[in-house]
């Protein structure tokens, strides 16, 4: 069992007659000293960590460790799934490229003039996706996906797109909806609804989509005040249909002498003006 990191951090050398602390990993050198990295002292400014991975890392230097592996594997998986399809692009085109990017994340597809084509039939549209090197991408599903910015680069540049699904991906930014401008001239649907980091900023990035007939902006947690937000990206969008929260979502209720001050305001019958 590893030592406790207090014990560490203050060269405890007492195990078997001294000699270099040992970990719970051979490749381990975390222990042999005290590590600035990860200061035991109280930090303020820092959000207390919860959880028994979190309880263990805070007296453990190879269970710290453990969670920097498990952090560094998932930002590599993250990365791999989010890398542009250049062999695909190479040799059939951007819209299959995409179809392929979106069928591999498990998001689903549909051609000009095509069924939609999902995820379990991913083999056979590669087997035959020489019949829709000459077809346009038209729709794309990639709800829940873990499409991120750098992943969206399978999709920006595709001339013929007129539907995109976002909903749910958690890795979908503000930054993220800064880089749709490309696709200005052809989407016609844009749906976000329920993507936890989406905020007011990246909204005000849409206006580059002028030909938007369709925005579901609904369940946006990161948004502060919804129904304010949504009356802004309307007149941002006036020919656009904008579906989310409700337009009292986010206001302050009147008081009670707020709303006799207004009932009296209104008695009130205004003044003649003077000829």
């Amino acid at each position: 069992m590893a030592a406790p990191r207090a014990l560490l951090r203050a060269g405890y050398q007492a195990w078997r007659g001294g000699g270099t602390p040992r970990t719970l990993s051979s490749q381990s050198h975390l222990g042999q000293g005290p590590n600035p990295k990860y200061d035991l002292k109280a930090n303020p400014s820092r959000a207390p960590q919860q959880g028994l991975m979190a309880w263990m890392a805070s007296r453990f230097y190879d269970m710290e460790q453990f969670r920097e592996w498990i952090f560094q594997f998932w930002s590599w998986n993250l990365y791999r799934k989010n890398k542009v399809f250049s062999h695909t692009l190479k040799h059939h085109g951007p819209n299959v490229a995409a179809a392929h990017f979106v069928l591999t994340q498990g998001g689903a597809v549909r051609f000009q003039d095509q069924e939609w084509i999902l995820p379990r039939d991913k083999n056979q549209f590669l087997r035959n996706c020489s019949h829709f090197q000459r077809l346009p991408l038209e729709e794309v599903d990639a709800s829940g996906c873990v499409i991120n910015y750098y992943g969206l680069e399978n999709l920006v540049f595709l001339p013929r797109l007129r539907s995109l699904k976002l909903c749910g991906c958690p890795n979908v930014d503000d930054w993220c909806l800064s880089r749709l401008h490309s696709l200005g001239d052809c989407l016609q649907e844009l749906s976000l609804a329920g993507c936890p980091r989406v905020t007011e900023r990246g909204l005000a990035c849409l206006h580059h989509l002028w030909n938007l007939r369709r925005l579901d902006i609904s369940n946006l947690p990161a948004v502060s005040n919804k129904g304010l937000t949504r009356i802004l990206v309307e007149e941002m969008l006036p020919d656009c249909e904008v579906l989310g929260e409700d337009y009292a979502e986010g206001l302050e209720p009147l008081s009670e002498e707020e709303k006799a001050a207004a009932g009296v305001a209104a008695a009130t019958p205004a003044a003649p003006v003077p000829p």
